[in-house]
Protein backbone atom coordinates (compact mmCIF):
# COMPACT_ATOMS: atom_id res chain seq x y z
CA UNK A 1 0.00 0.00 0.00
CA UNK A 2 1.30 3.45 -0.87
CA UNK A 3 -0.78 5.83 1.27
CA UNK A 4 -0.67 9.58 1.02
CA UNK A 5 -0.20 10.33 4.73
CA UNK A 6 -0.19 8.15 7.84
CA UNK A 7 -2.36 9.84 10.49
CA UNK A 8 -2.31 7.42 13.41
CA UNK A 9 -2.27 3.71 14.01
CA UNK A 10 -4.61 1.92 11.58
CA UNK A 11 -5.90 5.23 10.22
CA UNK A 12 -4.65 6.78 7.01
CA UNK A 13 -5.20 10.11 5.32
CA UNK A 14 -6.32 9.18 1.83
CA UNK A 15 -7.74 10.88 -1.25
CA UNK A 16 -11.18 9.52 -2.12
CA UNK A 17 -10.08 8.03 -5.45
CA UNK A 18 -7.13 6.26 -3.85
CA UNK A 19 -9.21 5.00 -0.92
CA UNK A 20 -11.65 3.35 -3.32
CA UNK A 21 -8.74 1.70 -5.13
CA UNK A 22 -7.12 0.41 -1.93
CA UNK A 23 -10.44 -0.89 -0.63
CA UNK A 24 -11.03 -2.72 -3.94
CA UNK A 25 -7.66 -4.45 -3.60
CA UNK A 26 -8.51 -5.46 -0.04
CA UNK A 27 -11.85 -6.81 -1.25
CA UNK A 28 -10.01 -9.22 -3.54
CA UNK A 29 -9.96 -7.23 -6.77
CA UNK A 30 -6.91 -8.33 -8.74
CA UNK A 31 -7.89 -7.05 -12.18
CA UNK A 32 -8.43 -3.44 -13.22
CA UNK A 33 -8.98 -2.12 -16.74
CA UNK A 34 -9.62 1.54 -17.40
CA UNK A 35 -8.85 4.70 -19.27
CA UNK A 36 -7.73 7.97 -17.63
CA UNK A 37 -10.24 10.79 -17.36
CA UNK A 38 -10.47 13.58 -14.81
CA UNK A 39 -11.61 13.57 -12.01
CA UNK A 40 -10.93 9.87 -11.35
CA UNK A 41 -7.48 9.38 -12.85
CA UNK A 42 -5.85 9.02 -9.42
CA UNK A 43 -7.83 5.80 -8.96
CA UNK A 44 -6.34 4.37 -12.14
CA UNK A 45 -2.86 5.58 -11.20
CA UNK A 46 -3.12 4.00 -7.74
CA UNK A 47 -4.16 0.68 -9.25
CA UNK A 48 -1.18 0.85 -11.62
CA UNK A 49 1.13 1.02 -8.58
CA UNK A 50 -0.77 -1.25 -6.23
CA UNK A 51 -1.93 -4.26 -8.23
CA UNK A 52 1.57 -5.50 -9.15
CA UNK A 53 2.37 -5.58 -5.42
CA UNK A 54 -0.35 -8.20 -4.86
CA UNK A 55 0.11 -10.19 -8.05
CA UNK A 56 -2.75 -8.47 -9.84
CA UNK A 57 -3.23 -7.26 -13.39
CA UNK A 58 -3.48 -3.60 -14.34
CA UNK A 59 -4.01 -2.55 -17.94
CA UNK A 60 -4.69 0.91 -19.32
CA UNK A 61 -6.99 0.21 -22.23
CA UNK A 62 -6.96 2.19 -25.46
CA UNK A 63 -10.50 3.43 -24.75
CA UNK A 64 -13.44 3.02 -22.41
CA UNK A 65 -15.03 0.65 -24.91
CA UNK A 66 -12.00 -1.61 -24.73
CA UNK A 67 -11.85 -1.33 -20.92
CA UNK A 68 -15.41 -2.53 -20.35
CA UNK A 69 -14.86 -5.40 -22.80
CA UNK A 70 -11.83 -6.46 -20.78
CA UNK A 71 -13.95 -6.29 -17.63
CA UNK A 72 -16.47 -8.57 -19.37
CA UNK A 73 -13.77 -11.12 -20.17
CA UNK A 74 -12.11 -11.11 -16.76
CA UNK A 75 -15.44 -11.38 -14.94
CA UNK A 76 -16.51 -14.22 -17.21
CA UNK A 77 -13.37 -16.06 -16.15
CA UNK A 78 -14.33 -15.62 -12.48
CA UNK A 79 -12.10 -12.69 -11.49
CA UNK A 80 -13.05 -9.87 -9.16
CA UNK A 81 -12.64 -6.93 -11.52
CA UNK A 82 -13.22 -3.18 -11.51
CA UNK A 83 -13.17 -0.21 -13.86
CA UNK A 84 -13.66 3.50 -13.27
CA UNK A 85 -14.42 6.59 -15.29
CA UNK A 86 -16.52 9.74 -15.35
CA UNK A 87 -19.86 10.29 -17.06
CA UNK A 88 -18.38 10.63 -20.54
CA UNK A 89 -16.59 7.33 -20.23
CA UNK A 90 -19.58 5.58 -18.66
CA UNK A 91 -21.58 6.62 -21.73
CA UNK A 92 -19.04 4.84 -23.93
CA UNK A 93 -19.15 1.80 -21.65
CA UNK A 94 -22.93 1.58 -21.66
CA UNK A 95 -23.21 -1.06 -24.39
CA UNK A 96 -20.68 -3.27 -22.63
CA UNK A 97 -22.44 -2.80 -19.29
CA UNK A 98 -25.64 -4.08 -20.86
CA UNK A 99 -23.75 -7.11 -22.22
CA UNK A 100 -22.35 -7.77 -18.75
CA UNK A 101 -25.83 -7.65 -17.19
CA UNK A 102 -27.17 -9.84 -20.00
CA UNK A 103 -24.44 -12.38 -19.30
CA UNK A 104 -25.04 -12.21 -15.51
CA UNK A 105 -21.50 -11.21 -14.62
CA UNK A 106 -20.37 -9.37 -11.48
CA UNK A 107 -18.11 -6.34 -11.54
CA UNK A 108 -17.69 -2.95 -9.85
CA UNK A 109 -17.87 0.28 -11.86
CA UNK A 110 -16.89 3.65 -10.37
CA UNK A 111 -18.24 6.92 -11.77
CA UNK A 112 -16.75 10.14 -10.43
CA UNK A 113 -19.19 12.64 -11.90
CA UNK A 114 -18.18 15.93 -13.49
CA UNK A 115 -20.06 18.82 -15.03
CA UNK A 116 -21.84 18.24 -18.31
CA UNK A 117 -23.38 17.66 -20.77
CA UNK A 118 -20.80 17.06 -23.47
CA UNK A 119 -17.20 17.59 -22.46
CA UNK A 120 -18.43 20.00 -19.79
CA UNK A 121 -15.80 20.60 -17.13
CA UNK A 122 -14.04 18.75 -14.32
CA UNK A 123 -15.99 20.36 -11.46
CA UNK A 124 -18.33 18.36 -9.20
CA UNK A 125 -21.83 17.55 -10.40
CA UNK A 126 -24.57 14.98 -9.86
CA UNK A 127 -26.14 15.00 -13.30
CA UNK A 128 -25.34 11.31 -14.01
CA UNK A 129 -28.08 10.14 -11.63
CA UNK A 130 -30.44 9.09 -14.43
CA UNK A 131 -27.59 7.41 -16.29
CA UNK A 132 -26.73 5.33 -13.24
CA UNK A 133 -30.13 4.50 -11.76
CA UNK A 134 -32.09 3.82 -14.95
CA UNK A 135 -29.58 1.33 -16.31
CA UNK A 136 -26.81 2.99 -18.34
CA UNK A 137 -27.17 0.65 -21.32
CA UNK A 138 -29.95 -0.69 -23.52
CA UNK A 139 -32.56 -3.24 -22.53
CA UNK A 140 -34.30 -4.00 -19.24
CA UNK A 141 -31.61 -3.96 -16.58
CA UNK A 142 -30.57 -2.35 -13.33
CA UNK A 143 -27.36 -1.74 -11.43
CA UNK A 144 -27.11 -1.49 -7.68
CA UNK A 145 -25.93 2.12 -7.26
CA UNK A 146 -24.21 3.23 -4.05
CA UNK A 147 -23.48 6.90 -3.30
CA UNK A 148 -20.91 7.50 -0.53
CA UNK A 149 -20.71 10.86 1.25
CA UNK A 150 -17.21 10.54 2.75
CA UNK A 151 -13.89 8.89 2.01
CA UNK A 152 -14.51 6.37 4.79
CA UNK A 153 -17.91 5.46 3.38
CA UNK A 154 -16.43 5.25 -0.13
CA UNK A 155 -13.92 2.69 1.12
CA UNK A 156 -16.55 0.70 3.02
CA UNK A 157 -19.09 0.67 0.20
CA UNK A 158 -16.46 -0.34 -2.35
CA UNK A 159 -15.52 -3.31 -0.20
CA UNK A 160 -19.18 -4.32 0.07
CA UNK A 161 -19.81 -3.69 -3.62
CA UNK A 162 -17.77 -6.72 -4.69
CA UNK A 163 -19.80 -9.00 -2.41
CA UNK A 164 -23.06 -7.52 -3.69
CA UNK A 165 -21.93 -7.98 -7.30
CA UNK A 166 -21.04 -11.63 -6.68
CA UNK A 167 -24.27 -12.24 -4.78
CA UNK A 168 -26.47 -11.22 -7.70
CA UNK A 169 -24.03 -11.75 -10.59
CA UNK A 170 -24.65 -8.15 -11.57
CA UNK A 171 -22.61 -4.94 -11.82
CA UNK A 172 -22.56 -2.52 -8.89
CA UNK A 173 -21.78 1.16 -9.41
CA UNK A 174 -20.09 3.48 -6.93
CA UNK A 175 -21.38 6.96 -7.78
CA UNK A 176 -19.35 9.89 -6.51
CA UNK A 177 -18.21 13.25 -7.82
CA UNK A 178 -14.96 15.15 -8.16
CA UNK A 179 -15.21 16.53 -4.62
CA UNK A 180 -15.35 13.01 -3.17
CA UNK A 181 -12.62 11.83 -5.51
CA UNK A 182 -10.20 14.65 -4.66
CA UNK A 183 -10.86 15.33 -0.98
CA UNK A 184 -8.47 13.83 1.61
CA UNK A 185 -9.92 12.43 4.86
CA UNK A 186 -9.00 9.89 7.53
CA UNK A 187 -9.94 6.33 6.61
CA UNK A 188 -9.60 2.94 8.24
CA UNK A 189 -9.48 0.00 5.85
CA UNK A 190 -10.86 -3.48 6.31
CA UNK A 191 -8.56 -6.47 6.43
CA UNK A 192 -7.33 -7.98 3.18
CA UNK A 193 -9.60 -10.66 1.71
CA UNK A 194 -7.54 -13.72 0.93
CA UNK A 195 -8.26 -15.41 -2.42
CA UNK A 196 -9.33 -18.65 -0.74
CA UNK A 197 -12.09 -16.88 1.18
CA UNK A 198 -13.86 -15.46 -1.88
CA UNK A 199 -17.11 -17.02 -3.15
CA UNK A 200 -16.79 -19.90 -5.58
CA UNK A 201 -18.01 -19.27 -9.12
CA UNK A 202 -19.02 -22.58 -10.68
CA UNK A 203 -20.43 -20.71 -13.68
CA UNK A 204 -17.08 -19.18 -14.67
CA UNK A 205 -15.30 -20.07 -17.90
CA UNK A 206 -12.05 -21.14 -16.28
CA UNK A 207 -11.20 -23.87 -18.78
CA UNK A 208 -9.98 -26.02 -15.91
CA UNK A 209 -12.42 -28.89 -16.42
CA UNK A 210 -13.05 -28.80 -12.67
CA UNK A 211 -16.78 -28.44 -13.09
CA UNK A 212 -18.96 -30.85 -14.98
CA UNK A 213 -20.51 -29.62 -18.16
CA UNK A 214 -19.59 -26.72 -20.35
CA UNK A 215 -19.85 -23.13 -19.13
CA UNK A 216 -20.88 -20.56 -21.71
CA UNK A 217 -20.97 -16.79 -21.16
CA UNK A 218 -23.34 -15.13 -23.61
CA UNK A 219 -26.02 -12.45 -23.78
CA UNK A 220 -27.49 -13.44 -27.17
CA UNK A 221 -30.93 -15.09 -26.99
CA UNK A 222 -32.49 -15.10 -30.42
CA UNK A 223 -35.67 -16.92 -29.39
CA UNK A 224 -38.14 -14.28 -28.09
CA UNK A 225 -39.64 -16.71 -25.57
CA UNK A 226 -36.19 -17.54 -24.21
CA UNK A 227 -35.31 -13.84 -23.90
CA UNK A 228 -38.69 -13.14 -22.27
CA UNK A 229 -37.99 -15.88 -19.73
CA UNK A 230 -34.54 -14.46 -19.05
CA UNK A 231 -35.89 -10.95 -18.59
CA UNK A 232 -38.40 -12.30 -16.10
CA UNK A 233 -35.47 -13.91 -14.30
CA UNK A 234 -33.73 -10.52 -14.20
CA UNK A 235 -36.94 -8.96 -12.93
CA UNK A 236 -36.97 -11.38 -10.02
CA UNK A 237 -33.32 -10.63 -9.30
CA UNK A 238 -34.02 -6.90 -9.35
CA UNK A 239 -36.86 -7.43 -6.89
CA UNK A 240 -34.49 -9.31 -4.59
CA UNK A 241 -31.98 -6.45 -4.79
CA UNK A 242 -34.76 -3.99 -3.97
CA UNK A 243 -35.63 -5.98 -0.85
CA UNK A 244 -32.11 -6.54 0.42
CA UNK A 245 -29.82 -3.72 -0.72
CA UNK A 246 -31.61 -0.55 0.40
CA UNK A 247 -29.35 1.79 2.36
CA UNK A 248 -30.02 5.23 3.81
CA UNK A 249 -29.11 7.53 6.67
CA UNK A 250 -31.17 10.14 8.49
CA UNK A 251 -30.75 12.95 10.97
CA UNK A 252 -33.26 14.76 13.19
CA UNK A 253 -36.21 12.94 11.65
CA UNK A 254 -38.23 12.28 14.81
CA UNK A 255 -40.05 15.62 14.73
CA UNK A 256 -38.93 17.07 11.40
CA UNK A 257 -41.47 19.33 9.74
CA UNK A 258 -39.26 20.11 6.75
CA UNK A 259 -37.10 17.26 5.47
CA UNK A 260 -34.12 17.91 3.21
CA UNK A 261 -33.22 15.08 0.84
CA UNK A 262 -29.69 14.94 -0.60
CA UNK A 263 -27.03 12.35 -1.41
CA UNK A 264 -23.27 12.13 -1.61
CA UNK A 265 -21.15 15.19 -0.86
CA UNK A 266 -24.22 17.43 -1.27
CA UNK A 267 -25.75 15.73 1.77
CA UNK A 268 -22.85 16.90 3.93
CA UNK A 269 -23.51 20.51 2.94
CA UNK A 270 -27.19 19.99 3.73
CA UNK A 271 -26.29 18.40 7.06
CA UNK A 272 -24.69 21.66 8.16
CA UNK A 273 -27.67 23.67 6.94
CA UNK A 274 -30.11 21.42 8.82
CA UNK A 275 -28.08 21.78 12.02
CA UNK A 276 -28.11 25.57 11.67
CA UNK A 277 -31.85 25.55 10.94
CA UNK A 278 -32.35 23.62 14.19
CA UNK A 279 -30.39 26.30 16.03
CA UNK A 280 -32.79 28.85 14.58
CA UNK A 281 -35.78 26.91 15.90
CA UNK A 282 -36.81 25.26 12.63
CA UNK A 283 -37.69 21.56 12.91
CA UNK A 284 -35.55 20.42 9.99
CA UNK A 285 -34.32 16.91 9.22
CA UNK A 286 -32.24 15.13 6.60
CA UNK A 287 -32.78 11.98 4.55
CA UNK A 288 -29.64 10.78 2.78
CA UNK A 289 -30.16 7.97 0.27
CA UNK A 290 -27.03 5.81 0.22
CA UNK A 291 -28.39 3.35 -2.31
CA UNK A 292 -29.73 5.39 -5.22
CA UNK A 293 -31.01 2.18 -6.73
CA UNK A 294 -32.78 0.59 -5.05
CA UNK A 295 -34.12 3.95 -3.90
CA UNK A 296 -35.01 4.00 -0.17
CA UNK A 297 -38.73 4.53 0.45
CA UNK A 298 -38.79 3.61 4.15
CA UNK A 299 -37.48 6.92 5.57
CA UNK A 300 -40.21 8.86 3.78
CA UNK A 301 -42.86 6.72 5.47
CA UNK A 302 -41.08 7.21 8.81
CA UNK A 303 -41.35 11.01 8.61
CA UNK A 304 -44.73 11.31 6.91
CA UNK A 305 -46.61 11.96 10.17
CA UNK A 306 -44.54 15.02 11.06
CA UNK A 307 -43.17 16.24 7.74
CA UNK A 308 -45.08 19.05 6.11
CA UNK A 309 -42.70 19.59 3.20
CA UNK A 310 -39.67 18.08 1.51
CA UNK A 311 -36.73 19.93 -0.04
CA UNK A 312 -34.58 18.06 -2.57
CA UNK A 313 -31.08 19.48 -3.03
CA UNK A 314 -28.74 18.17 -5.70
CA UNK A 315 -26.10 19.24 -8.18
CA UNK A 316 -28.36 18.75 -11.17
CA UNK A 317 -31.50 20.21 -12.70
CA UNK A 318 -33.63 17.76 -10.72
CA UNK A 319 -32.94 14.07 -11.31
CA UNK A 320 -33.29 12.51 -7.86
CA UNK A 321 -36.21 14.91 -7.51
CA UNK A 322 -38.24 12.54 -9.68
CA UNK A 323 -37.63 9.57 -7.37
CA UNK A 324 -38.52 11.64 -4.31
CA UNK A 325 -41.72 12.86 -5.96
CA UNK A 326 -42.67 9.31 -6.97
CA UNK A 327 -42.06 8.14 -3.40
CA UNK A 328 -44.01 10.96 -1.75
CA UNK A 329 -46.87 10.47 -4.26
CA UNK A 330 -48.28 13.95 -3.83
CA UNK A 331 -48.95 13.54 -0.12
CA UNK A 332 -46.68 16.49 0.70
CA UNK A 333 -45.24 19.37 -1.36
CA UNK A 334 -41.76 18.65 -2.74
CA UNK A 335 -39.53 21.70 -3.29
CA UNK A 336 -36.25 21.78 -5.18
CA UNK A 337 -32.90 23.53 -5.01
CA UNK A 338 -30.39 22.58 -7.65
CA UNK A 339 -27.38 23.86 -9.53
CA UNK A 340 -25.52 22.13 -12.30
CA UNK A 341 -22.54 22.43 -14.60
CA UNK A 342 -20.11 22.18 -11.68
CA UNK A 343 -21.69 24.85 -9.47
CA UNK A 344 -22.24 23.58 -5.91
CA UNK A 345 -25.17 24.88 -3.81
CA UNK A 346 -23.79 26.38 -0.61
CA UNK A 347 -24.86 25.85 2.98
CA UNK A 348 -26.17 29.42 3.06
CA UNK A 349 -28.31 28.80 -0.01
CA UNK A 350 -29.74 25.60 1.46
CA UNK A 351 -30.51 27.37 4.73
CA UNK A 352 -32.12 30.25 2.82
CA UNK A 353 -34.32 27.76 0.96
CA UNK A 354 -35.34 26.14 4.25
CA UNK A 355 -36.21 29.54 5.69
CA UNK A 356 -38.16 30.56 2.61
CA UNK A 357 -40.19 27.34 2.59
CA UNK A 358 -40.95 27.41 6.29
CA UNK A 359 -41.77 31.10 5.98
CA UNK A 360 -44.41 30.19 3.44
CA UNK A 361 -45.71 27.62 5.89
CA UNK A 362 -46.06 30.27 8.59
CA UNK A 363 -47.93 32.52 6.15
CA UNK A 364 -50.14 29.64 5.08
CA UNK A 365 -48.97 29.90 1.44
CA UNK A 366 -48.85 26.69 -0.58
CA UNK A 367 -45.49 25.77 -2.14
Amino acid sequence: MTPSVRKKKDTWLFMGNEAIAESAVRAGCRHYFGYPITPQSELLEYMARRLPEVGGVFLQAESELAAISMVYGASGAGARVMTSSSGLGISLMSEGISYIVGSELPCVIVNMMRGGPGLGNISPAQADYFQATRGPGHGDHRLVVLAPASVQEAADLTFEAFDIADRYRNPVMILGDSLLGQVMEPVTFREMQEPGTLPEKPWATTGSGYHKGRNVINSLRLDPEALWSFNRHLEGKHAEMARNEVRWAGECLEDAEIVVVAYGIMARICQTAVAQARQEGIAAGLIRPVSLWPFPKEPFEVVMDSARRFLVVEMSLGQMLEDVSLTVQGRRPVHFLGKTGGVVPTQKEVLAAINAITGKDLLGVAG
